[in-house]
């Protein structure tokens, strides 16, 4: 087959899928106008991830050194397992305190959009009552918070322990464990709810074109800003100009940043 006749059979099924995009895990926003999506997706400014079903859409891939990319596997893997050894007495006490302060599992296990939109399940100490997602659609009227974001500092789904936990980041400590098996990085943007992403934009799909992080350059520079567009745009500069360097500046000032305490 030649070339051009390749060429045309790949624009032909990019019109394709375009006309018969569907929303998988609720990534890509209702309201995103049909013909703009069609034509973001036909002109390559987005492309289809078949590899499970529902295809989903995301923005082009940005490429990275291999060696860079390596080098950050390997930290990740690295610091997490040394991280969970370390901190493995302290997830005890956490763990035998949630289950005395509240009813309910230690753990709160939920989907989140991962690298290419893929769903996968985070892992993080509960901190709040046993039905709290189910009472989330009745609360999202007193969001606090811009956007897709979903946030209320007074949120009275939280138990006492939780609080604690929230403040200092404790809760993210499982998170580890994503980090070890390859699911989340150190660093990176942080993955967000499924019915969150929802509400994105065509241009923020670009966030998933790289593995989620426990903590990223929003966590350390404005983590209390409540602007979805904020968080966005610090989201993407990390993205446009990540480095090993970046990624290790990054996690010095996260340790600040967690004992001062600024958490939810």
């Amino acid at each position: 087959m030649r070339t051009s006749q390749i060429s045309e059979s790949g624009n032909r099924a990019k019109k394709a899928l375009a006309t018969r995009f569907l929303p998988p895990m609720g990534i890509v926003s209702p309201t995103i106008p049909r013909k703009k999506l069609q034509s973001a997706i036909f002109k390559s400014e987005f492309t289809f991830e078949t590899r499970s079903f529902p295809p989903i859409v995301t923005s082009r891939k940005t490429s990275s050194p291999r060696f860079a990319v390596t080098m950050k596997r390997t930290i990740d893997i690295v610091f997490s397992a040394a991280g969970l050894l370390v901190v493995a007495p302290l997830m005890a006490v956490i763990a035998a305190s949630i289950k005395l302060d509240s009813r309910g599992p230690v753990f709160y296990c939920a989907p989140r959009a991962g690298k290419m939109g893929h769903s996968f399940v985070c892992v993080k100490f509960r901190t709040m009552i046993n039905n709290a997602d189910a009472m989330k659609g009745g609360l999202r009227s007193q969001n606090e918070r811009k956007g897709p974001f979903f946030k209320i500092v007074r949120d009275p789904r939280i138990t006492r322990l939780g609080r604690i936990l929230r403040r200092y980041s404790l809760d993210e400590l499982p998170q580890l464990w994503n980090v070890l098996i390859g699911e989340m990085s150190l660093v990176g943007p942080r993955p967000h709810p499924l019915d969150d992403c929802q509400f994105y934009l065509p241009h923020d799909l670009r966030r998933l074109n790289v593995t989620p992080g426990i903590t990223g350059l929003w966590q350390v520079t404005a983590r209390r800003d409540p602007s979805f567009q904020r968080n966005m745009a610090l989201d993407l500069e990390y993205i446009e100009r990540w480095s090993i360097t970046m990624d290790l500046q990054i996690l010095y000032r996260t340790v600040f940043v967690v004992l001062q305490g600024t958490g939810a």
